[in-house]
């Protein structure tokens, strides 16, 4: 077996309307299929759909905060410039998105945001996708602070 690339990943969320409209409207994914009242799937155009959410209510238990097991955040590529990454952050404060870090990781620069449950979501650039291409070593450089 041999993975070609991560297909795409399913959230549970709460409010499928609160969650479509932060995916939709905020982060600007294309709706691409509803599951009745059940769910919605996005896609970037790479593929089919890269992003699930299912409804699963209010009820449901939050995201337990600090060290754990399971997901820590997935990353979203936005650009290649840090103009674009501004704009992102510029867009973010507008909708009072919370923006919980920032990075510069030398192959990307990224904000760090939380989605309505809670969910982690790692926003990036690539700053020089020749760098790691050519020397894949290079993703393990030591993260420094982002100044935007």
């Amino acid at each position: 077996m041999n993975v070609q690339e991560l297909g795409h990943l399913v959230l549970y969320v709460r409010d499928l309307e609160r969650s479509r409209r932060f995916y939709g409207e905020v982060l600007g994914w294309r709706e691409v299929g509803r599951l009745g009242e059940a769910g919605v799937m996005y896609s970037s155009g790479r593929t089919h759909h890269e992003l699930l959410l299912l409804q699963v209510g209010e009820e449901a238990a939050a995201v337990p905060q600090g060290r754990r097991l399971g997901l820590y955040h997935f990353g979203l590529k936005i650009g290649e410039s840090d103009q674009e990454l501004r704009d992102a952050k510029a867009r973010l404060e507008a909708e009072g998105v919370r923006i919980v870090g920032k990075a510069d990781h030398g192959v990307t620069h990224s904000l760090y945001i939380l989605d309505p449950d809670g969910n982690e979501v790692e926003l990036y650039i690539d700053v020089q996708p020749a760098v790691w291409r050519e020397r894949p070593e290079a993703v393990a450089a030591p993260t420094r602070p982002l100044e935007l």
